[in-house]
This record gives C-alpha cells, sequence and structure tokens, in this order.
C-alpha cells in the first residue's frame, strides 16, 4: 500500500464522467477486483476519501453521566435528550442506589420521548440506554415530510376545534405536538452525525444541505407549537360555544391562507423550484392583508376574550413568517446543491 502522496490524472469519459485509476496494490490489499463497490467519503476540508467498504462506524460513541445526586426531573432529560441529538450510541447512567427509582422512571420516559433509544441494562448503580434507530430508515428528508404533514394537520384542527367546540381534536392536537418534537430531535441528530459520518449519513442532495434542513425542521417544530398555542384559547373561545360565527369564518380564511404557504413553501423545497419558492414568498402579502383585517375585527374585543384572538392571530401571523423563512431556505438550498438551478 503506499506510503507517500501520489499523483493520478483524471479521465473525461462520455463527455460528464471523470475516472480516475486506484493503485494496483491497494486493490489487492483491499480484497477487491473489477466490478465491486468502492465507497468515497467527502472530509469537510474538500478532501475525499475512498474505502473499500462502509464497514461499521467503529466504536459505538458512549456518553457516562455521573448522577451523585437527585436533580430535576426536567434537567436530567435536557442532558439526555443532548446525548441523543450528539449522536452519542451509547448513553450510561451511574447513580446512587437511592435514587435508583427516580433516574430509571426518568431514563424511560425518555425512550418514550425519542425515536429509537431502549434500555439494554440495569444494575443496582448503572443503566444503559443503546440508540436503535437507523439514518438510512428514517433519513432527514423523510423526517421533513413527515413534520410538514403533522403540522399542517396541527393547524387545520386547531382552527376546526375552536370552530366546532371540539375538545377531543383539541386535546388530539396538544398531543401531536410531541411526535412533531420528535421528529425534530431525529433531524437534530443526524445533523451532529453528518458531520461525523458524511459518507453514511449525509442526503442525497449532499452535506452542504444539512444545515439548512436542520434550520426547517426548527420552523416547522415552532409552526407546531403555535397550533398547540391556537389550541391553548379553547377555554375562552370555544368551550360554551362563544366565538362568533363571522370572526370564527375570517379565522378559518387566515388558515387557509397560512397552510396554502407552506404547501407551497415546502413543494418548492422538495422540488427545488425556485419560481415556486418566491411565489410563496410574495404570497405572504396576501396572507398579511386576512391579519391586518382580522386583527382590525379583534380589537374590538374585550378582556379575556381579546387576549385569546389576539394569541390566535399573532400564531397565524408568526406561522406566515415562517412559511416565508422556509421558502428562502429552499431558494438557498437549491443554489447550493443544484448547478443547474436558476
Amino acid at each position: 500500500m503506499m506510503s507517500a502522496m501520489e499523483g493520478r490524472k483524471l479521465q473525461l469519459a462520455g463527455g460528464s464522467t471523470y475516472l480516475v485509476s486506484l493503485p494496483k496494490r491497494w486493490v489487492l490489499t483491499a480484497g477487491l477486483k473489477a466490478g465491486d463497490t468502492v465507497f468515497l467519503e467527502t472530509t469537510q476540508d474538500g478532501a475525499v476519501s475512498i474505502r473499500p467498504r462502509t464497514g461499521d462506524r467503529g466504536e459505538v460513541r458512549r456518553k457516562i453521566f455521573n448522577e451523585r445526586e437527585e436533580e430535576s426531573r426536567d434537567h436530567l432529560l435536557r442532558k439526555l435528550v443532548g446525548a441523543y441529538v450528539s449522536g452519542f450510541g451509547l448513553i450510561e447512567l451511574r447513580y446512587q442506589p437511592s435514587n435508583a427509582a427516580f433516574t430509571r422512571r426518568v431514563a424511560r420516559e425518555f425512550c418514550r420521548l425519542v425515536i429509537g433509544p431502549e434500555v439494554i441494562e440495569e444494575t443496582r448503580n448503572s443503566l444503559t440506554i443503546q440508540d436503535l434507530s437507523d439514518a438510512s430508515d428514517l433519513s432527514i428528508e423523510k423526517c421533513l415530510r413527515r413534520m410538514q404533514l403533522t403540522v399542517r394537520a396541527m393547524l387545520d384542527d386547531a382552527v376546526t376545534s375552536l370552530r366546532t367546540a371540539d375538545l377531543a381534536l383539541a386535546k388530539d392536537v396538544e398531543l401531536r405536538g410531541q411526535d412533531v418534537n420528535r421528529l425534530y430531535w431525529m433531524v437534530a441528530k443526524q445533523y451532529h452525525l453528518s458531520h461525523a459520518y458524511p459518507l453514511q449519513t449525509a442526503p442525497n442532495n449532499g452535506a452542504a444541505a444539512v444545515t439548512g434542513y436542520l434550520l426547517i425542521a426548527k420552523l416547522l417544530e415552532r409552526i407546531g407549537s403555535h397550533a398547540q398555542r391556537i389550541v391553548g384559547t379553547y377555554a375562552t373561545l370555544a368551550e360554551d360555544r362563544s366565538l362568533d360565527p363571522k370572526l370564527a369564518k375570517e379565522i378559518d380564511d387566515a388558515r387557509a391562507s397560512v397552510v396554502a404557504l407552506l404547501d407551497k413553501a415546502f413543494s418548492a423545497l422538495v422540488s427545488k423550484n425556485i419560481a415556486l419558492a418566491n411565489e410563496a414568498i410574495d404570497a405572504r402579502v396576501g396572507h398579511q392583508k386576512l391579519i391586518d383585517s382580522l386583527s382590525h375585527k379583534v380589537a374590538t374585543k374585550r378582556g379575556e376574550e381579546l387576549l385569546a384572538l389576539g394569541s390566535v392571530v399573532d400564531s397565524l401571523l408568526r406561522v406566515g413568517g415562517y412559511t416565508s423563512e422556509i421558502a428562502e431556505q429552499a431558494i438557498d438550498i437549491s443554489v447550493m446543491t443544484d448547478p443547474e438551478a436558476s
């Protein structure tokens, strides 16, 4: 195998494919033959390494937390989620036997909150969690698509629950927020893994787009949060069927408007259609007019009704802003990954 750098010329084949020969000694040592597949990995400095096989990723990364004393549930959950999104395949919790019940309870709650982790080992004073998820089974693109479909339905159902006084539907919107969080954390994890293992985990569009996808996932997560915020007004606006029908109709019009913007922005992302992304951004002007009209009518209300309606209108306004940001990211990703994008 070569121990020094060796230069080899590129050859052009078929007018669009570049070829470079591999050192015979390296091919023989790797046990390769004609027709076998080799694997290319692009590093952050622009270099390309060639591997004879994908193999595994080496030793699974392990994170150890030493819990010397009981801390709050939220603090421990945040550490576990942080280890998960950072790409640690094994998370070990070490604790005093007196804190075992609490730590085990939080660990199992964490496993229910995210995709993949399972408790695989327990002792009197330790517990090990392994991430069993496979990035190839649930890619970043699949996560984003599922997030978009979920938050879209949440927006529809949030407003419908207010118009029809459907408490069960309102509660269902609240529950689906956790599904969105699970998908967001999966995208965040794959973002970190894509920097450590770009060949195995980067999207088909290239590792350069991963940061943009993470930003889009965060925007979709925020849209889901605003759908939950809308149903948070249920007790004031819908519990006694007190929402004015005309006002409810205008709220639904604004909801339909912002969902259409979301659909257009996300379609632009998927299709790498810059013109469609610009349409989504420009269409926000029409949505703003609906919001302005709605705001004037809401301003005539008083007390708790004013605050609740103001919260709904503000959420529909902010979601419109998030859709524009998704469309802007769609343009950036298209330009970054498609040489012919215009």
